[in-house]
């Protein structure tokens, strides 16, 4: 059994993915927290299922997308079966060509996430305490005391930040007595991990399957012959406890209207779906990411990938605070950012989860006769495919109203707040081709400066920066040439001006000027941000 500390920066609660990354990203800052959870170990059911390119471009920046990259299977395309019959096609691959270095949906389930975030706590010596779980919480002026329980007793530890990552039945909300206001779907779930015998399922497509009362999803997984079934139960099973997986083989076929068989059961288990947001994401020095803050239906696969963005837009603010890089007032911006997220996250899948399982009916006659063949028809759209892509990779979130955006641009395609864009870049110096994103892999805010500017001026830039800076803002300059047009027109620059980004350290632009300006760049960063120079 690990000894337990009794102080620490940084405890969190919950060892799931949305801990794991917050734990992981503190490791990248120097932040060395501890987590715990009360579970015997990480677990091998998981519902969570798709990882969303913005996603993968969190672990191209810790540098283990590689990982990720050859345990998972792209999806080729989603498949929409009506009573048997094929009814729609719609192709997912590289459907979002230009727009990230990972332009698809990958299936990579929770399981698996959370093994690749406790391999990398494991090489920056950051243990998970397991069997471990909080009995309560009391805030202090400047700590919070956290009561723990584990086999070898009750204890104290103090700390000055807590983050609760311990899901839908979060104690850490409990104790902080926030709301979780929302509702409980009424329809009871199936969910079948095997390994199948067919011929029916389109090869790499999510193929789903409606009719006039039911529904079932089959995910393709990485390996042979594997896929992860969902749907609901017929009405008969909903007050049946002892439901298994041969009680509802019978509907599969049925609604699927072909004879698939299951050659080997790995999970299999029933559940209900919830869609509810804690009123707050912080209280004083406690903050909650994750399922802790928001459920919802499994639409889209936003879940988990929402809570990895969430754990990831915190942790850069907390840990510039525990440096002392950062005022704390910084800290008040993660809810500021992440419930207007949660919130429209909230409504666009319960409002289309609403039309899947609704039974009006002028919902299922339009599902029936015109559903199908509208979507045929909106998918040949460039438009809409991007859209949708954009939306559902989460590359489209954006926080332009922040307080730590700042745009002085008279450009406005690209605002502050907009995730930083996908952009290859020809290195004049190397002279090798890398991307944007590449350039922001370092811990720490990016000043990214466009045009042409002589020596001595560069030099002032670097200076400054050494001076004032040091270890909180990393430079890059990109001259105009004629490999790199088309990263002058992707930022909206001027060859023959200026133009100035400063990244956050989650590769969102916080600052974008059309001049390059020391002072102004000061400002923004010691007055707006609150860098302690």
């Amino acid at each position: 059994m690990l000894i337990i500390p009794q102080h620490t920066k940084a405890l969190i609660i919950g060892a799931g993915p949305s801990g794991l990354m917050m734990a992981a990203q503190l490791l990248r800052y120097g932040v060395q927290p501890i987590i715990i959870d009360s579970k015997e170990g990480p677990t091998n059911h998981s519902k969570a299922l798709a990882v969303q390119a913005r996603s993968l471009e969190i672990y191209r920046q810790m540098g283990i997308v590689d990982k990720v990259l050859q345990n998972g299977k792209p999806a080729r395309g989603v498949m929409f079966n009506q009573d048997g019959k094929k009814k729609a096609s719609l192709s997912l691959t590289n459907i979002g060509e230009g727009q990230t270095l990972f332009p698809y949906l990958l299936m990579y389930e929770q399981s698996k996430t959370e093994r690749l975030l406790l391999d990398y706590l494991t090489q920056n010596c950051c243990p998970v305490y397991w069997n471990t779980t909080l009995t309560s919480l009391t805030q202090k002026v400047d700590s919070v005391e956290a009561q723990l329980q584990n086999a070898d007793g009750n204890h104290t530890l103090t700390c000055d930040w807590t983050i609760g990552a311990d899901g839908a039945r979060s104690i850490v909300r409990k104790e902080l007595q926030l709301s979780f206001q929302g509702d409980t779907y009424s329809h009871l779930f199936y969910l079948l991990d095997a390994k199948l015998d067919t011929t029916t399922l389109t090869e790499n497509y999510l193929n789903m399957y409606m009719g006039t009362n039911n529904f079932s999803a089959f995910f393709p997984m990485p390996e042979e012959d594997s896929f992860r079934v969902i749907g609901t139960l017929p009405a008969e099973f909903e007050k049946n406890e002892d439901v298994n997986v041969d009680d509802i083989l019978p509907y599969i076929k049925q609604l699927t209207k072909s004879n698939i068989s299951i050659t080997q059961t790995n999970w299999f288990t029933t559940y209900k779906l919830h869609h509810r947001m804690a009123d707050k994401f912080r209280v004083q020095r406690c903050f909650l990411i994750g399922d802790a803050a928001h459920i919802h239906s499994p639409v889209g696969g936003q879940g988990m990938n929402t809570g990895l963005q969430d754990a990831y837009n915190l942790a850069w603010k907390l840990a510039a605070v525990i440096n002392q890089q950062i005022k704390p007032a910084i800290l008040d911006t993660y809810a500021d950012e992440r419930m207007p997220v949660a919130k429209d996250l909230l409504k666009t899948t319960d409002r289309v989860f609403n039309i899947i399982m609704s039974k009006n009916f002028f919902i299922r006659l339009f599902k029936k006769w015109a559903l199908f063949k509208l979507l045929n028809k909106l998918w040949q759209s460039d438009k809409i495919r991007l859209g949708f892509f954009r939306k559902v990779s989460q590359i489209d979130i954006c926080y332009t109203n922040s307080d730590i955006s700042l745009h002085l641009s008279k450009d406005i395609k690209i605002k502050a707040g907009n995730r930083l864009p996908y952009l290859k870049v020809f290195d004049e110096k190397k002279h090798e081709e890398t991307d944007i994103h590449e350039w922001c892999s370092k811990p720490g805010f990016t000043l990214i400066i466009l045009g042409k500017f002589d020596e001595l001026y560069l030099f002032t830039i670097a200076k400054w920066i050494t001076q004032k800076y040091p270890g909180v803002l990393n430079f890059f300059y990109l001259p105009p040439s004629g490999k790199n047009t088309s990263v002058f027109d992707g930022l909206e620059a001027n060859p023959h001006g200026q133009k100035a980004f400063i990244v956050r350290p989650d590769m969102y632009i916080g600052y974008i000027n059309d001049v390059v300006d020391i002072a102004m760049m000061d400002n923004y960063l010691q007055n707006v941000v609150g860098v302690i120079a």
